[in-house]
């Protein structure tokens, strides 16, 4: 198995922070099942859930949440205190759209408890929305599976392509025609990350697109075979024998399985989950250690 998932950084905060670097992209953060889950893509200017919040992560503004779970939610009332502090503008936050009266609450009494502000924009998100980021980017929301509200988030790259209809005509028959009004291109997308939360396997059979993604970055709280998978997706969480039953359907790049259970310990997980992954996974997976 190969990997360049760098060791934990110690930040001001003391939160670990794993990095990790593919196609221009640079995947930071941490995650482990009822510690902590956060993460951020600088290049996209956007983070995954909120578990705490580092300080060095301060500066992104818009993060999706999959779910209100305290290990990804809890260092939320700390992002939007800190950026108000650092005279940052409000931060962009996408929920499921079931716990948004809730979160307010949460930072209502914040406000009470703390004698400050907190300025955000709450966004309640549901399966099929699309989230604008740039030109260039846009995010599809799609259902999970757990034992609360949940979505995972779909990160695709965009850009305009010539019509079939239009290929080789002139520059000056193109131009012509644009001034027209002729809509000559049409929208190519990309999946380029893929982001679960806590979930049972239904989400990664969510979207197909899901397994194209450049980078996938999904959850493994299991993975000994005394844990069953049945009982684990009661509970909304994925075993290593889902991932294995799905092994020839990965056309992704890069597989970040993180979120594994605090019941394991690191040298446990990194002996043997790897001698368990087919030839074609064990080359693209990374475990988030």
């Amino acid at each position: 198995m190969s990997g360049t998932v760098s060791e934990a950084d110690l930040v001001l905060d003391n939160l670990p922070v794993r990095t990790f670097h593919h196609r221009g992209l640079t995947v930071e953060g941490y995650s482990r099942a009822a510690v902590q889950s956060y993460w951020r893509i600088a290049e996209l200017k956007l983070g995954f859930d909120l578990g705490a919040s580092p300080w060095s992560f301060a500066g992104t503004q818009t993060y999706f949440v999959t779910h209100a779970h305290l290990d990804h939610l809890a260092g939320l009332p700390t992002l939007v205190a800190r950026r108000r502090m650092m005279k940052m503008g409000p931060p962009t936050i996408y929920v499921p759209s079931e716990t948004v009266e809730d979160i307010e609450r949460l930072l209502r009494a914040w406000v009470r408890l703390d004698r400050g502000k907190m300025v955000v924009n709450l966004v309640g998100v549901n399966p099929g929305d699309e989230i604008e980021l740039s030109r260039e980017h846009v995010v599809t929301v799609f259902a999970t599976k757990h034992t609360v509200p949940s979505v995972g988030y779909l990160v695709y790259a965009r850009r305009r392509k010539l019509r079939e209809e239009f290929k080789g005509r002139s520059n000056n028959e193109i131009r012509e025609l644009r001034i027209s009004g002729t809509d000559v291109t049409h929208e190519v997308r990309q999946p380029l990350v893929a982001y679960l939360g806590d979930t049972s396997p239904a989400g990664l059979d969510a979207l197909d697109d899901i397994y194209r993604a450049t980078v996938l970055i999904t959850e493994l709280t299991f993975y000994r075979p005394e844990h069953r998978k049945e009982k684990i997706h009661k509970f909304g969480h994925t075993h290593l024998e889902d991932i294995l039953e799905r092994a020839d359907r990965f056309e992704n790049e890069a597989i970040l399985l993180g979120h594994l259970s605090t019941r394991y310990l690191d040298k446990q997980i990194m002996k043997d989950v790897p001698k368990r992954l087919p030839e074609n996974l064990r080359s693209k997976v990374h475990l988030w250690l």
